[in-house]
């Protein structure tokens, strides 16, 4: 049920900048922000206790191998994650939807538990897989965007090397009813298919509006992969065969691949903790910065990581600020954004992300009052850094409370 509610004397994030302000009076009625009246701005909690802060966006998981938390611990990531005979895909193919459900159900409560209303999932197991995810998300209340996959290899070992092979019609109907479902595709990487596929595939998402997803550059066997196929490597490949809207990984990027990337406009996603469980190098976060690449942040496979984007913030932060060298950069707020308000430039017609008046009331609320950060110096840093998943006391989705605590009942 969407909730009137109003906040007094309360801190929130507000504008596309993630400005703190003190608000006199927040009111969100009929599922957005009808009235914000701030004071000043401030760097301090400002004696209050509660602290509104855009929701959070998980831009990167695999929620679908859920039931498997740690079972990849010591493989490699072809060992564990590349299909068919990956540990993800074997293990997957002998569950049933019963079993899963409440797998999924669970870590995406978890997710708004942690601040968390929107994610964008890479959704293995076809049609079926894009359903069972649908049902887990109506459960849960999170927006869930689903980029879908094949339910099998389309393509055999000796048709990808040749690069040659269109679709066949019965892969294309396949495809089809995944988008009747889906908001979006994305294979694992531009090595599952043939150039000719990845034209058709384009214009097929086009056609009807769907997003467009890639993992490109997590090792060095991408690039080279490609190179073998086609000559050139798997960033230039998706770029011009494919145009997506996000490029997710890029942990051995190179500055040429960098520049590549920015002078394309696209929009990466880092999972530098995924990255770092799997042994592989961290992503260039300082280079990619730098060249002005829009950032988006996601947790990836639920198997590696627990979905939570309070630590992934942490991380990203302190990661970044060592590829820096540099005390003075970036700024913590750089890295909030990352989570929140870049998501303007990824999704069409999403409109500006943040609070402010007349914008969707999706948020959460901090609670202060805690000791162990009430005496911040610098609100962002310590949203940031410093957050526990029992800090988060309200999370709301276009006015619709999804979580709250006891701690948030104590306020009147």
């Amino acid at each position: 049920m969407i909730e009137a509610m109003v906040f007094r004397d309360a801190v929130a994030l507000l504008g596309t900048e993630l400005q703190p302000f003190l608000c006199e009076k927040i009111v969100v009625e009929k599922g957005v922000f009808s009235e914000i009246q701030p004071v000043r701005p401030v760097s301090e909690v400002a004696g209050c206790g509660l602290v509104l802060v855009p929701g959070l966006c998980n831009a990167h998981t695999h929620v679908g191998d859920s039931p498997l938390q740690d079972g990849t611990d010591g493989l490699t990531l072809e060992e564990g994650f590349f299909r068919p005979h990956g540990y993800k895909y074997r293990e997957l193919g002998k569950m049933s939807e019963a079993v899963q459900l409440p797998h999924l159900v669970e870590q995406l409560s978890f997710m708004v538990r942690t601040g968390t209303t929107m994610h964008i999932d890479f959704r293995e197991q076809g049609v079926e897989g894009a359903k069972l995810l649908k049902k887990a998300s109506a459960a849960a209340g999170i927006k869930s965007l689903i980029l879908s996959q094949f339910q099998d290899s389309p393509l055999t070992e000796e048709q990808l090397l040749e690069d040659q092979a269109a679709l066949r019609e019965e892969v294309q109907s396949e495809f089809e009813r995944m988008l009747d479902v889906a908001d979006g595709f994305s294979e694992s990487t531009m090595n599952d298919l043939t150039s000719v596929a990845w034209k058709w595939i384009q214009w097929a998402t086009k056609r009807k509006g769907k997003l467009r997803a890639i993992h490109c550059l997590e090792n060095e066997g991408y690039r080279n992969r490609s190179l073998e196929i086609a000559g050139k490597g798997d960033l230039q490949r998706a770029i011009e065969l494919y145009d997506p809207h996000l490029i997710v990984h890029l942990t051995v990027a190179n500055d040429e691949e960098i520049e590549l990337l920015a002078s394309s406009g696209k929009v990466a996603v880092l999972n530098p903790r995924a990255n770092a469980n799997l042994g592989l190098p961290l992503p260039p976060v300082a280079k990619l910065m730098k060249a002005g690449v829009p950032l988006l942040l996601g947790t990836d496979n639920v198997m590696l990581n627990a979905p939570n984007m309070l630590a992934e913030l942490d991380f990203t932060y302190k990661l970044a600020k060592s590829q820096f060298g540099d005390a003075r950069g970036p700024s913590s707020t750089s890295i909030l954004k990352m989570a929140t308000t870049n998501l303007s430039h990824v999704l069409p017609g999403i409109g500006e992300v943040g609070i402010g008046e007349g914008k969707t009331a999706d948020f959460f609320v901090v609670d202060f009052r805690n000791p162990r950060i009430a005496y911040t110096r610098n609100l962002v840093a310590s949203l940031v850094t410093r957050l526990y998943p029992e800090d988060v006391v309200l999370t709301v989705r276009e006015g619709k409370v999804l979580y709250r605590n006891a701690a948030f009942e104590s306020y009147s």
